[in-house]
């Protein structure tokens, strides 16, 4: 295979959430969750260390505070299946809610200045949990920045449960 070739099939093609793990959302909630996937698909690489059988079929679940990630190759046949523990990215995921808050609050009265300050403090807090997932992620799945940081994104809506 060339690299191109392999680049190709290094991504992500369909991402679902078990709903079992998800709690009741709000229509906001459950757009933040559309955008997220959206985005990850727009634009990904995922790999599974050691294997080539991509693209790839996620789907993520939150259980006994772990993040499961259930892989399945184009086909829809089980491929691999790993959980990141959530205890490290809950202080940078809080922090993170905090900000977020307080961003969206500001936006609406806050002078510029303000809005960018808290801005740049929301984005620093977004590359720090998805710098911590790629590492818990690291040696299982390999994944680009981007792909890390939508991660993130989409685990925090997955988290965010109203």
């Amino acid at each position: 295979m060339t690299s191109e070739a392999n680049k190709s099939r290094d991504r992500l093609v369909e991402i679902t959430l078990d709903q079992r793990s998800l709690g009741p959302a709000s229509a906001n909630i459950e757009h933040e969750r559309e955008v997220a996937i959206f985005d990850i698909l727009d634009g990904n690489a995922f790999a599974i260390d050691g294997m080539d059988v991509g693209p790839y079929r996620l789907n993520l679940a939150i259980a006994d505070d772990r993040l499961q990630l259930t892989v399945r190759d184009e086909d829809s046949e089980p491929v691999a299946s790993h959980q990141v523990p959530l205890t490290p990215l809950k202080r940078v995921m809080k922090d993170y809610f905090l900000v977020c808050d307080d961003y969206y609050d500001a936006v609406r009265t806050a002078p510029p200045a303000r809005i960018q300050a808290i801005d740049l403090n929301r984005r620093t807090l977004h590359d720090e949990g998805s710098k911590i997932l790629a590492e818990k992620l690291s040696g299982k799945v390999t994944v680009d920045a981007d792909t890390a940081r939508r991660l993130f994104t989409l685990l925090c809506a997955l988290h965010w449960k109203g």
